[in-house]
Parts: structure tokens; C-alpha cells; sequence
């Protein structure tokens, strides 16, 4: 059997990502095989494209990014109980999401809601995975004052909701003026990026923050050390020589399927949900490695899958 695939023969700038027709992987010992239907497209994805080899992955080519997405389990290998052909599912896996078909260990996949969108299940589980593991290194818990910063993007999205949802009284979110209304929706009190960022967070939070994500870069990262009260109480996504020369604690932690089902059960509450910035077709991955690349707008990018 043959399926389409969004990959690489080589590492480059976007037009290297392009449909390619590949053999359908076939489920080992403990794998499930799932027909994708959405997968999500995340600056991780960026990296692999250029040349970054995921700690775990094997290089080669031809080269299948994508690390989320979501379908129907298609075949199951031996040894797995809990999933069925047919169900309804969205996982996790380092490659391989930007495809028609995707075989990963049943440990990384959880039965989808009924009422979740594809799109929605194709882009939850990375943001929701990557805000769970940083906000539990943070502690984040009942009565916290907490500062997101770069809080409109896709990630900081994700980790407003997950802090009101664990019990923080305030979330401060950082964000450009076009986003406030959008963060004020949210729940999050939105302050301005650039000079005086400091200033405008001690405004809202006198006392200081007790927790703080950094997803926008050194300058917010070095203002969020600057206004939270315990530094060891501060990570970021994304300045990590800054943080290293700050000597903050790095950040860390190892997706698994309970983090993911805890989010799913907290989407079907209603205290979690992925905003969508845009669908692209899975044979037009390029143009979706572009627009996440631009760093501008809210929300998440999947790729859609016939």
C-alpha cells in the first residue's frame, strides 16, 4: 500500500517539504496504526525541516515531520488492549504526523472526545503537553499570581487556560495591543511587550508574580525574573542561553498519554480549548511551515488530511 506524505529529501527552507507518495507503515508489537485526519504543525516541525535530529530519531531520508495529529486507529499490532479499528484517537510520536497513515506505540495515543473537532484534536496535543509539563515544573496551583509571556501564541494560549484551570487567581499575559481583547477572553489580565514591561507588571501585580512562562523571548524572559518573587519559579520555551546565564532551571519533562488524557478530560469540561489560526491541506505543508515561521498572529496551524 502506498500513502501521501508532506516530506523531505533533503533539509532546507520550506519548498523542500512536499508530497511524496511512501509505503504505509505497518504496526509492530504494541503499535497502533491510525489513519490521520488532522496533525498539527509546530515550530518543533521547523527545526526538524532545517536539520535538527530529535533526540531519539534516526536521520535519513526521505523524512516525515509532524509530532501530533489525530485520526481513527486503522490496525493494531499484537499485544495492544485498549484501542479498537475504528476508534477515535489523537496522540503523540518525534516524526511521521504529516501523513496519511502513522504507526506509533499505543502508550502515545488516547481516545479522542466525540464532540472534539479533528482540526482541534490534530493541534492539541503539543501545546497542551508543552504547557502541562512547564506549568507543573512551575508549581502552579490554587492562588497564584502567574505571568505568561507571549501569551497570544499558540503555547501561551494553551497555558492561560491550564493556569486558570489549575486555580491561579491572576494570570498576566504578555501581548502585542491587537491581542488584548483576545487574552481578556481568555481570562488573562494582557500587558504590553517593549520598554517599560516591568513597570506595567508591577502595576497589575505589586507583590510581585509567584510563577512565570516565558514563550516571547530574552526580554521577557529577563522581565519575568525581574517581577517574580522565587527565580527558581521561572521557565522559558524558548531563551535558553539566556536562562543559562541567568541560571535559571531548565526546562523539561517527558510527554505521556496521562498528561494528554488529563487535557482531554479538562476540553470536555470546558476549561481547556485550541484556538485555530489556520488550516492548510496536507500537500500544502510549505505555505503552513511559513506562516508558523513568521512568529505574528494567535493560535494554532494544523494540516488537514483527505
Amino acid at each position: 500500500m502506498k500513502m501521501t506524505a508532506a516530506a523531505l529529501s533533503a533539509y532546507g527552507p520550506p519548498e523542500v517539504l512536499r508530497p511524496m507518495e511512501l509505503a504505509v507503515p505497518e504496526p509492530g508489537p504494541g503499535e497502533v496504526r491510525v489513519r490521520v485526519r488532522a496533525a498539527g504543525v509546530q515550530p518543533f516541525d521547523l527545526r526538524v525541516r532545517e536539520g535538527w535530529t530529535p533526540p531519539g530519531a534516526e536521520r535519513g531520508f526521505p523524512l516525515v515531520p509532524g509530532n501530533e495529529f489525530a485520526g481513527v486507529v486503522d490496525r493494531i499490532g499484537e499485544r495492544v488492549a485498549d484501542f479498537a479499528v475504528g476508534d477515535e484517537v489523537l496522540g503523540y510520536g518525534l516524526l511521521g504526523g504529516y501523513a496519511q497513515y502513522v504507526a506509533v506505540p499505543a502508550e502515545q495515543l488516547v481516545h479522542k472526545p466525540g464532540a472534539m473537532p479533528w482540526t482541534v484534536a490534530g493541534g492539541f496535543s503539543g501545546n497542551g503537553q508543552g504547557a502541562h509539563l512547564a506549568l507543573s515544573q512551575l508549581r502552579v496551583g490554587p492562588g497564584d499570581t502567574v505571568l505568561i509571556g507571549a501569551a497570544a501564541g499558540a503555547l501561551g494560549t494553551f497555558s492561560v487556560q491550564l493556569a486558570r484551570a489549575w486555580g491561579a487567581t491572576t494570570v498576566i499575559g504578555t501581548a502585542s495591543e491587537r491581542n488584548h481583547d483576545h487574552l481578556r477572553a481568555l481570562g488573562a489580565i494582557p500587558v504590553t511587550y517593549g520598554e517599560g514591561l516591568v513597570e506595567r507588571i508591577r502595576a497589575v501585580a505589586p507583590d510581585g508574580v509567584d510563577a512565570a512562562l516565558d514563550a516571547a523571548g530574552p526580554e521577557g524572559l529577563r522581565a519575568a525574573v525581574a517581577v517574580t518573587k522565587d527565580r527558581r519559579r521561572v521557565v522559558t520555551m524558548v531563551a535558553t542561553e539566556e536562562a543559562a546565564r541567568l541560571g535559571l532551571p531548565e526546562w523539561g519533562g517527558t510527554r505521556s498519554a496521562a498528561r494528554l488524557a488529563e487535557l482531554t478530560a479538562l476540553y470536555e469540561k470546558g476549561a481547556v480549548d485550541v484556538l485555530l489560526r489556520a488550516e492548510f491541506a496536507l500537500e500544502r505543508a510549505a505555505d503552513a511551515h511559513r506562516l508558523v515561521a513568521t512568529g505574528h498572529g494567535r493560535g494554532k496551524v494544523v494540516l488537514t488530511v483527505d
